[in-house]
């Protein structure tokens, strides 16, 4: 409040909190992580049998910013992973994955060879230590790929006494 002859006159309006909006562009521009995408096996895979995968970036990240003289504290979340196989198959989870024998993503393959790639993130806001809320929208980072073989095995008999 300034005073002005005897009259209170609010400011507050000249600078409101910032907008979900802006905090919206801010959060498009923070440095989220690429999560790596791994698999299992890790090298060649074969041909028939699941390739696991998984990521084991960190899936929350919290930033300090300050939008016109407001301390905004955001926390990102990796909320969605979207896994390209690379063979023309998109897998949609709310799942980070886990390594085997855990495992919860899976993709079997013909052979050949391919490149995995994962990311969606959301996230929620306070401005100035107030109440959460939720950032309007979600933003994807391009996680860094894995490249594999998938080879063809065949099997073949053998005399064990030989």
């Amino acid at each position: 409040m300034i005073v002005d002859g005897g009259a209170c006159v609010d400011i507050t309006a000249l600078n409101p909190p910032p907008s979900p909006g802006e905090v919206f562009r801010y959060f498009q521009t923070l440095p989220l992580p690429d999560l790596p995408t791994q698999q299992q096996p890790p090298g060649n895979a074969l041909a028939g049998l699941p390739v696991v995968f998984y990521t084991d970036g960190p899936t929350t990240q919290t930033f300090t910013v300050d939008i016109r003289g407001f301390t905004v504290d955001i926390v990102a979340t990796a909320s969605g992973f979207t896994w390209d196989t690379g063979d023309g198959t998109v897998l949609h989870t709310t799942d980070p994955g886990a390594p085997y024998p855990d495992h919860t993503i899976s993709h079997d393959y013909r052979s050949g060879t391919y490149t995995a790639a994962l990311t969606t993130w959301s996230g929620t806001y306070s401005v100035d230590g107030g109440a959460t809320a939720d950032v309007p929208g979600t933003t994807t980072t391009d996680g860094q790929p894995a490249t594999f073989s998938v080879l063809q095995a065949s099997p073949v008999l053998t005399n064990p006494f030989d």
